[in-house]
């Protein structure tokens, strides 16, 4: 049947500014349509049939509030009245898109608009929302957070995560399906067996609204009264809006897998033509007027794009890509105030860290599984809760996904997160946000991502290949992520301050061996270490030893037990961004270098270093260089095995014999 719509109140001006809001976006893919088969255009995801849903929702939010869209939501940006040149020049790839040519579509955000885009991955951008939220719910803002997300996307593990933690949290979020029907090809009976997704509100504990997706007064009206609801008594709330694709997942796929019949049905309830002939019936607008509006809209479309497509076509710069990897920071050291000292271990420098930087920084907000109350497994931040509060030291669900992503958010809301895994081993859970959220977000559109994920890593305590893992060689490949694992308290201290200082995504490993068997002076007061510099931690002229983390005590036990070797022991301290004026120094000095680490041989980061000295000093090598790892296995539980599986005792031979080679 035609749609039915019910003007309520609802002034000639509130009608009529939704009307030409509904219509732009039409207007605009249909002239994407006719460009794409041009050629002017590469690809093409397309909302139509949809419409109603993305502008109904963005005009009723306010314009300070953030909205995370997805790829049929080109409603969402021309209702927030982003320049079409700008928009157009994204589609293009001109340099003055909002991604300098780096990404495509709708894969960027504007903070300008409050609108966060999305990436490929569907759903992560939710656990975004969740951060964006928390934000204002922390600095007690009236403010509701939209993020969208599909059918199809709504099978991520991320839909869950990011709902149960906003349920848990009280987040001040509305979590809107469009249920189009399909997930690409795949219709809805093949991606879910329930029959609406606010069937899905009681198991999280929240509200749901069901709503007719391609009337636009419902869209509207309904998302207005949630959002008010919302500002004043903060919580989450699930949306559905049910809707159909009437073009192609991309134009290149075409509907053919779509039975006619379910296309003339929807077709029957286009949200444009149907509010326009209820806009007509009701005596708005005219068919003079309503030629008018479109005449408008169609010339500026056309004066937008040629305006696009007269900018200059973008010119690759080696120099602009590798700036924009990270977003500027200027390293300033801070130095204790005072001359006092105490010796503490491992763990109580990190403790110590990261509770003077909760002082420095009063936006810096603690989340991770139980480090509240019980103070993390480690007991790390025992005490914070008492200290800081609940809001900022947050134990979280068992979630690591939703709660990457929620740093992400927080840092898009002007704010620090430090994100703890519990063991560096259950990172696996949340890469995706990682690896292609925080990491990227610089580089595709300018948005810092001010996290830094602790990362309790390492073997040695019979805990098995599920908490023993060294994988901080799957993060040195990630452009965008920087990448930091201190040995002695007293850098791990420095280095853990100066990485919450730093606006970029940081991984930071802490080995759990070193954590109350490590000893040193650390001074009290707060102080920073400069990222990116190695430590020499002994001098010697036969070898050079490049090793991190345990394999720094490892190296240092070797040397004492073989005094007659005069060696070069390099701490690198951090990986990314690694060091090599100092490596390449010292193996032009001693000819012949060793390299250690905990993590397995195969593709660790020995290989990297290796193939970096062989490139830069292969001239002064008087030896081949040598690799000393663990053993190409998952981490055994048994101690007689995982003995044998770590470098340790190997190390001392291959380095007695590298010396006399």
């Amino acid at each position: 049947m035609p749609l039915k719509y019910n003007r309520r109140k609802y002034s000639d001006e509130v009608l009529i500014n939704l009307y030409r809001a509904i219509l732009k976006p039409r207007l605009i893919e249909e002239k994407m349509m006719v460009l794409l088969r041009q050629g002017r255009i590469s690809k093409w995801f397309s909302g139509i049939g949809q419409e109603a849903i993305s502008v109904g929702a963005t005009m009723a939010l306010n314009k300070d509030e953030f909205i995370l869209p997805m790829h049929r939501n080109l409603g969402v940006f021309t209702s927030r009245d982003i320049p079409l040149y700008r928009l157009f020049s994204q589609f293009q790839g001109k340099m003055n898109g909002f991604t300098k040519g780096r990404d495509r579509s709708f894969h960027f955000g504007s903070k300008e608009h409050n609108i966060i885009g999305m990436i490929s991955h569907l759903g992560p951008q939710m656990g975004v929302a969740d951060g964006i939220a928390l934000g204002n719910l922390l600095e007690k803002e009236e403010k509701v957070t939209l993020v969208f997300t599909g059918d199809g996307g709504a099978s991520e593990g991320d839909f869950h995560e990011s709902i149960n933690t906003a349920a848990v949290w009280k987040l001040p979020v509305i979590f809107l399906v469009e249920n189009n029907g399909y997930g690409l090809s795949t219709p809805s009976s093949e991606q879910f067996v329930f029959k609406n997704f606010v069937d899905k509100g009681i198991g999280y504990g929240i509200e749901t609204e069901l709503i007719e997706g391609n009337n636009i007064l419902e869209v509207y009206h309904k998302i207005s009264e949630i959002a008010e609801s919302i500002r004043k008594n903060p919580r989450p709330i699930l949306v559905e809006c049910l809707s159909f694709r009437m073009r192609g997942h991309e134009e290149a796929s075409g509907t053919k897998y779509v039975p006619q019949e379910l296309m003339d049905e929807w077709g029957k309830k286009d949200p444009v033509e149907n509010y326009e002939k209820f806009l007509l019936d009701e005596k708005v607008l005219d068919e003079k007027t309503i030629a008018e509006i479109k005449s408008t809209i169609k010339a500026e479309v056309i004066s937008e794009w040629d305006k696009a497509y007269e900018e200059e076509a973008l010119v690759a710069d080696k120099e602009t890509e590798l700036n924009d990897i990270y977003a500027p920071f200027k390293f300033e050291e801070t130095t204790p105030t005072s001359q006092e000292k105490t010796e503490i271990r491992m763990i109580d420098a990190i403790s110590d860290g990261l509770r003077q930087s909760m002082e420095k920084y009063g936006n810096l907000v603690l989340m991770g599984q139980d480090i509240g109350d019980y103070g993390g497994v480690f007991k790390i931040t025992d005490g914070f809760v008492k200290q800081f509060g609940r809001d900022r030291v947050r134990n979280t669900p068992l979630c690591e996904s939703a709660i990457l992503g929620a740093g992400l958010g927080l840092a898009i809301n002007g704010q620090k997160a430090m994100v703890e895994m519990q063991f560096a081993d259950f990172v696996s859970e949340g890469m995706t946000q990682i690896c292609n959220n925080l990491a990227k977000s610089h580089y595709r559109w300018g948005q810092n991502a001010d996290v830094v994920v602790r990362m309790p890593t390492g073997g040695g305590m019979a805990a098995g290949p599920f908490h023993s893992q060294c994988n901080e060689a799957w993060f040195t490949q990630v452009p965008g992520l920087k990448v930091v694992y201190p040995a002695f308290p007293r850098d791990a201290k420095g280095l853990l301050a100066a990485s919450i200082e730093d606006p970029n995504p940081i991984m930071f490993f802490e080995h759990k061996g070193m954590y109350r068997s490590i000893k040193e002076e650390v001074p009290n007061d707060y102080y920073t270490i400069e990222i990116g510099k190695a430590k020499l931690i002994r001098e010697g002229s036969e070898i050079t030893i490049v090793t991190y983390g345990m394999g720094v005590h490892w190296a240092i036990e070797a040397l004492d037990e073989n005094p007659e070797i005069s060696a070069d022991l390099i701490d690198l301290r951090t990986l990314v961004p690694l060091d090599t004026e100092t490596i390449f120094a010292s193996v032009k000095k001693t000819n012949r270098v060793i390299i250690l680490h905990e993590a397995t041989l195969f593709s660790g980061i020995g290989g990297e270093l290796s193939a970096l000295i062989t490139e830069n000093c292969f001239e002064y090598l008087d030896a081949p260089i040598k690799r000393v790892a663990s053993m190409d296995t998952p981490v055994p539980f048994i101690n007689q095995l995982e003995e044998q599986f770590m470098p340790k005792e190997r190390f001392k031979e291959e380095l007695v014999e590298l010396v006399n080679y």
